[in-house]
């Protein structure tokens, strides 16, 4: 009797997995260069207009800094003849102090700009991400490769790019 359950047992498995095969077989897969989509985006030139207007912003703050640098430098160039050594220590601290404020700064104001950023375009995701999901799902498909990515090595399955481009109006 035991020779005749590990047979079954194999053909069992073997069959389960033959059902499993036809299951995945059924899985409907589409793919959609998300990036190319957001390009095509109205909002897409006032989007980047807000992030230039803020990066502009930061960039004319550093500007300021790196000025005050630059003077604090060349006053203490031209009178270092002159200076006490105490008076000379105190200038070259401030100096360093204001070069470490300004890389501070650069640091901040790189990650301000990627929160400005991920702001700006967070409602624009959110809203391609629900039309790719309302495709999908009016298409039947079961999963959505974003190609744009770079992750997908070969697309040969159905591009729901004009389908989601059709879905939010964009010609």
């Amino acid at each position: 009797m035991k020779v005749f359950v590990k047979p079954i047992l194999v053909v069992a498995v073997i069959l389960m997995g033959a059902g499993l095969i036809g299951v995945q077989a059924q899985t409907k897969v589409a793919h959609i260069n998300a990036t190319e989509l957001l390009d095509a985006m109205p909002e897409k030139a006032e989007m980047a207009a807000a992030i230039q207007a803020f990066q502009k912003k930061l960039e004319q703050k550093l500007l300021t800094m790196q000025q005050e640098l630059q003077l604090k430098v060349q006053t203490y160039q031209q009178q270092e003849g002159v200076m006490t050594e105490a008076i000379k220590q105190s200038n070259v601290k401030d100096i360093q102090d204001l070069e470490q404020r300004i890389q501070e700064f650069q640091i901040m104001a790189n990650q301000e700009l990627q929160q400005e950023e991920n702001r700006v375009l967070q409602p624009v995701i959110e809203k391609i991400r629900t039309a790719i999901s309302d495709v999908a799902k009016d298409k039947g498909y079961d999963y959505v490769l974003d190609t744009g990515a770079g992750g997908v090595l070969y697309s040969g399955g159905t591009d729901i790019l004009p389908d989601v481009k059709k879905k939010l109006g964009i010609q």
